[in-house]
């Protein structure tokens, strides 16, 4: 099994990723490959891994749904009471990742992480379908639970309760954080494993510095 496992391979061709064809800012650049991702068609495009580390620098690693890019980072939302939110607690630090496989790219993003503004999560939670709202009301994310009983109960006694008049009100402990980059790297695939790997790094004067890095 281990021989197959090992034997399994892509030759990547499809693209290049030269310093003369990108933007001087990696928001700027990732937003063209999210649109040339968007329009591959590419299921559940937004999903990336989110790694983080507790205060005694242990990794985990998830993954999230990205849920808003501006220039001022990366945002998604989850329960603060979660075993990434202690983490986020402990260590504001954060690292994101998207494979796009059907164009042979990765995207990296590292950078500190802040809860975005109550208001931003109330706008995003009250947009989401009834059953999504009741289900961060319902569950007690990462926490050990006896059985799924016991959360379909949870969520049949929101449910009622709604029913009864009872106001879909968004959890204190569930909102969103912002990932702000300060190193965003664009990996395109090349064929022989020889990829094209360039890094931006926010410099002190807020400008950011494009270098290549070796596969």
């Amino acid at each position: 099994m281990n021989q197959e496992i090992a034997g399994i391979r892509i030759n990547y061709s499809k693209k290049s990723l030269l310093e003369a064809d990108v933007a001087a800012d990696p928001i700027i650049q990732f937003n063209r490959w999210w649109q040339e991702a968007i329009e591959s068609q590419i299921l559940e495009v937004n999903a990336m891994t989110l790694a983080t580390a507790d205060a005694n620098g242990i990794p985990d690693a998830r993954i999230v749904l990205l849920k808003g890019v501006s220039e001022k980072g990366f945002v998604f939302f989850t329960n603060y009471e979660s075993r990434k939110g202690k983490e986020l607690q402990a260590n504001a630090h954060a690292c994101l990742v998207f494979f796009w496989k059907e164009l042979e790219r990765q995207v990296r993003i590292m950078g500190p992480v802040a809860r975005v503004s109550e208001a931003e999560s109330d706008a995003y939670f009250y947009s989401r379908p009834a059953g999504s709202q009741i289900g961060a009301m319902a569950s007690p994310q990462s926490t050990v639970i006896p059985n799924r009983e016991f959360l379909d109960q949870q969520t049949k006694s929101i449910t009622d309760s709604i029913a009864g008049g009872q106001d879909i009100v968004r959890p204190t402990h569930w909102g969103g954080y912002q990932v702000a980059p300060v190193s965003v790297e664009f990996w395109q695939g090349r064929p022989s494993r020889l990829h094209d790997r360039l890094r931006y790094t926010l410099q002190e004067d807020l400008l950011w510095k494009i270098e290549r890095l070796a596969p």
